[in-house]
């Protein structure tokens, strides 16, 4: 039988999730969003609630629980600001390489201190050039001896001036195209690595987000992850695990924004009645409730189908796509229900409608994932 019920277990995680991002987030999501900064100490709250580093084994120091209880975790607490929560998610992403290609003994010496410590980690993959086309990356790791010299820019780097480890996908061997990138945990001190750039962004603005130099940078070829030149599908394998995650989040956008809609169409009255009387209004709700109600259940089917280690290549591809066009569309339409003062910073839905654009973009645009998904069926 199928059954849409949560267990006890999960109902205590959305309950503690729930408290976190509503009283240690949602209060200071519209000053944090204002100044382009990343709340300091919000790690190490998190960590303390939790909810930080949740998909790493205990063994390693995480919470060791799986895509659906992480993606419970994303909607709770990117319904108060995903800007903000990125920050505590993104360590999944960064982290989850090490975590699925690492030897034990590269689990001992990334994975412990970032845990222990609730540091952060960056995802280095993206470049000016390679964006949604990841295998054309510039950036080398030429072999030298027993090191790796990496040279080259990685772009849009969530935490990439915060994070004390990298996991940096770059080319060891530049001959073979996208069958010679490889991935390589980097840790941040070692010299040779700029920010030399900080984005200033539209929305999800109290998140770091950086372009970094590489500059003659020596680590250890034993920091290699897996064999030479699978980075690509490392990457790919990672990307997948982590799309869910996305949707999750959008889902907490969409959700947020739903709920505004509808307390603002109960309280504001024009003609005599509330709002939500209104036919144009009320349809528009049902509708946004309805996709709310569809990516949500999207979103737990590929957390679950990740869970049970079934392909899910095609079950994240959509629920991502699906779920952060929702959040796009939903918040647009909150925008619209409050009509002026929508537009407005004094309200939330502004924010929440500039934040949602990007869940569109980053993990692979939603043009991308339509592709991903063709291909799948193509199968």
């Amino acid at each position: 039988m199928i059954d849409f019920s949560l267990s006890e277990d999960l109902l205590e995680i959305q309950a503690r999730a729930r408290k976190f991002a509503q009283e240690e987030i949602l209060p200071i999501a519209a000053e944090y969003d204002r100044k382009a900064e990343v709340p300091p100490g919000i790690a190490d709250k998190a960590k303390a609630a939790g909810l930080m580093n949740v998909t790493i084994p205990k063994q390693y120091g995480g919470m060791g629980y799986g895509a659906l209880e992480s993606a419970i975790i994303a909607e709770e607490l990117g319904a108060a600001c995903s800007g903000i929560s990125i920050t505590i998610l993104v360590n999944g992403l960064a982290l989850t390489p090490i975590q699925l290609f690492g030897t034990e003994e590269q689990k001992r010496k990334f994975l412990c201190p970032a845990t222990e410590g609730a540091k952060l980690a960056s995802f280095c993959l993206t470049e000016r050039d390679a964006g949604s086309d990841a295998s054309s990356l510039k950036t080398t790791a030429l072999p030298d001896g027993d090191d790796f010299v990496i040279n080259g820019q990685k772009c849009f780097i969530t935490s990439g001036s915060m994070a004390e480890v990298m996991t940096v996908f770059a080319l060891t061997d530049p001959s073979r195209g996208p069958r010679g990138v490889s991935a390589i945990v980097v840790p941040a001190d070692t010299p040779g690595i700029h920010v030399t750039k900080i984005e200033d962004k539209m929305g999800q603005r109290a998140s770091d987000t950086v372009e970094l130099t590489f500059e003659d940078v020596r680590v250890p070829q034993e920091n290699l992850l897996g064999k030479p030149g699978r980075g690509f599908p490392i990457a790919l394998q990672t990307l997948d695990f982590g799309r869910s995650g996305v949707a999750a989040l959008s889902v907490g956008v969409a959700r947020a924004a739903l709920e505004y809609a509808i307390a603002r169409a109960k309280e504001r009255h024009q003609f005599g009645a509330p709002i939500l009387a209104n036919q144009g209004i009320s349809f528009m709700l049902a509708d946004m409730a309805t996709k709310v109600e569809a990516a949500r259940l999207l979103t737990w089917q590929a957390a679950w189908f990740a869970d049970h280690g079934q392909k899910v290549t095609d079950k994240s591809a959509m629920a991502k796509c699906y779920a952060s066009d929702t959040a796009m569309e939903v918040t647009t339409d909150a925008v619209q229900i409050f009509g002026g003062y929508g537009y407005m910073k004094d309200y939330p839905v502004e924010k929440l409608m500039r934040d949602a654009k990007l869940l569109q973009i980053y993990e692979g645009t939603n043009q991308i994932q339509r592709m991903v998904i063709a291909r799948q069926l193509g199968k």
